[in-house]
């Protein structure tokens, strides 16, 4: 997976690279962390307890360039609608959450084998990213680079590529995936934890605040689709358990700093 991965980041850095050089686009760097709630074959849908429990973190370095400004000459591009309402946002990032079953089936007050075996499961899923997203700013990004205490809302829309590896056990011992005394009978033909790779699809919807002329705060809520159901290493025929149809999603509540490189 590594070769893969460094490849991938140093085309990925090298195509913006050299749309800088040829456009002459500026720079903004930064940072995001935030919680992450990992909607999967663990739990049940529409759960509460589900949202709340299934929550992990992630971490991630993104890179902006922005197209309303030159650094090279310290001088604004020609006004065009698209240069003063669009910035193209790539991201290195990761994201972690631990995954145990909640909800109805699993309650304190059922006694059945299937009950037992699903508060048994435990299971984490480690997710790095990269990719690229547009992000469209409503209001004049011109005007909010010159003015400290501005905010800028924003809506992105893009893709990644995603690097995942599952883990589970049971509390009931050995044998998670291969024993009936252990394992619910709906994932014993539905397990698999060696990881793998996918595509995903990324929205989101934020706000950047203006901290002064050079830096930037950053609040965005992300939503991120799978196109595998494998990534928490669980993925139940879904002819036969038609509320596991879905594939792996999540949500995440970003905080960010940016910093523009001039």
């Amino acid at each position: 997976m590594s070769k893969y991965f460094i490849l991938t980041s140093l085309l990925l850095l090298g195509f913006t690279n050299r749309m800088a050089a040829q456009f002459g686009f500026s720079h903004e760097i930064g940072g995001i962390f935030g919680p992450v709630a990992f909607q999967s074959d663990y739990g049940e849908r529409h759960d509460f307890s589900t949202n709340a429990g299934n929550t992990g973190f992630s971490i991630g370095l993104i890179h902006y360039l922005n197209f309303s400004y030159r650094a090279e000459c310290n001088c604004y591009t020609p006004e065009t609608y698209f240069n003063d309402h669009f910035k193209l946002r790539s991201e290195l990032s990761y994201n972690k959450t631990k995954l145990q079953h909640f909800g109805q089936w699993v309650d304190a007050k059922k006694n059945s084998l299937i009950a037992n075996q699903l508060r048994a499961m435990r299971g984490s899923t480690a997710v790095t990213n990269i990719g690229m997203q547009l992000e469209f700013y409503p209001l004049s990004i011109r005007d909010f680079t010159a003015t400290p205490g501005a905010w800028a809302p924003f809506l992105g829309l893009g893709a990644q590529f995603s690097f995942f590896k599952p883990t589970a056990y049971s509390t009931l011992g050995d044998g998670l995936g291969e024993l009936t005394t252990v394992t619910p009978i709906k994932y014993m033909d539905a397990f698999d934890t060696r990881g793998g790779t996918t595509w995903s699809i990324v929205s989101s919807v934020g706000t950047r605040y203006k901290l002064n002329e050079m830096s930037d705060l950053m609040l965005e809520l992300r939503w991120q689709y799978y196109f595998s159901n494998w990534v928490d290493g669980l993925s139940p025929d879904p002819r036969i358990y038609t509320e596991n149809k879905a594939n792996d999603w999540n949500l995440m509540l970003n905080f960010g700093y940016i910093y523009y490189l001039q």
